[in-house]
């Protein structure tokens, strides 16, 4: 009788066993249903855009669906985030940077989207610090600070607009640093700063990696510090507590994220793959060489980053009366 029981069990057992896979494989193929709509609030060949075709094309393949890039430039990339946030198709995502999500609903008093209960939070993609640049002929490390206070407002500093990562950076750095006082002037975008610095219309601003670092190895400009600690991106580049810079930490980000009623099963499927696809070499390595250090965040990863850079921006905001012009 015992024997006959066990080998019921067994039996039992192994048929369980057999239905296993076959219940992973539908739950996977329950979702995508078809193409996935991956917008970016930014031109191809800006550096969020070139982000997100980086992990495109593999999620796309282990989600068994292509995964196509869709850019919506405008507003700062806040016109992008608002259609993922209107979206209900449960197959459009979107690849966010920092003022989308902590700054934009305090400069934008008609934002048409609330970044804390419109999305569902998916994942910090990449990270990199910013490389306070200036010019070629400026002193670096404690010497640039000194040069700056006895120029006071003479000096001016460059951004990608009101209330960029650049903007705000740099008001939270004149914080930091007493009788640190260059006025802003706002671009287009990273480039046209650059070309500013080197026709003497500004004298510095917080520049990205990918931008700066080959006009800085070319000897065009110069790097003062980073904003954090030494970073495998640009290990040459001190950070600028070595410039007697205290409590100044700030980096740019990419994000990936979807509507608030994405469904779970995507939810639960992207996180699988996408956890895959942020771990191979490979993506690791084309991020690396864009300027971008991978992360790959949980949602709560990235709802606790997003939490504490907001309060940062907020109170940067407050203080010192940043307006939209």
């Amino acid at each position: 009788m015992h024997a006959k029981k066990r080998a019921l069990l067994i039996a039992c057992g192994l048929a369980a066993a057999t239905l296993l896979p076959l219940a992973a494989s539908a739950q996977n193929s329950a979702w995508p249903t078809k193409p996935i709509r991956l917008l970016v609030g930014f031109p191809g060949g800006s550096t969020p855009d070139i982000a997100a075709r980086t992990i495109a094309e593999p999620l796309g393949k282990a989600l068994g669906q292509p995964i196509v890039v869709d850019n919506k430039a405008g507003a700062s990339g806040n016109i992008a985030a608002d259609q993922v946030a209107k979206a209900t198709d449960d197959h459009t995502l979107g690849i966010v940077i920092n003022g989308n999500l902590t700054s934009s609903k305090m400069l934008y008093p008609k934002l048409p989207y609330d970044p804390v209960k419109d999305f569902t939070y998916l994942s910090l993609i990449a990270t990199a610090p910013l490389v306070l640049v200036a010019q070629n002929n400026l002193p670096t490390g404690t010497a640039f600070f000194d040069a700056a206070r006895k120029a006071g407002d003479k000096w001016n500093y460059g951004s990608v607009g009101i209330g960029s990562v650049g903007h705000l950076g740099m008001e939270l750095l004149k914080s930091r640093v007493a009788g640190f006082k260059p006025e802003h002037v706002p671009y287009q975008g990273n480039p046209q700063v650059i070309t500013a610095m080197l026709g003497d219309q500004v004298q510095m601003g917080l520049i990205p990696p990918g931008v700066a670092m080959p006009q800085i190895r070319a000897g065009k400009l110069k790097a003062v510090g980073l904003t954090g600690g030494r970073s495998a991106l640009v290990p040459e580049i001190p950070p600028l507590s070595e410039a007697g810079v205290k409590d100044f930490s700030l980096e740019v980000w990419v994000a990936l994220l979807g509507p608030a009623n994405l469904s779970k099963t995507a939810q639960a499927r992207i996180g699988r793959e996408l956890e895959i696809v942020m771990k191979d070499p490979e993506v690791r390595r084309k991020l690396f060489e864009q300027g971008w250090q991978a992360v790959g965040t949980s949602p709560d990863g990235m709802r606790s980053r997003v939490t504490d850079e907001a309060a940062i921006m907020t109170k940067i905001i407050s203080t010192r009366g940043i307006k939209l012009q």
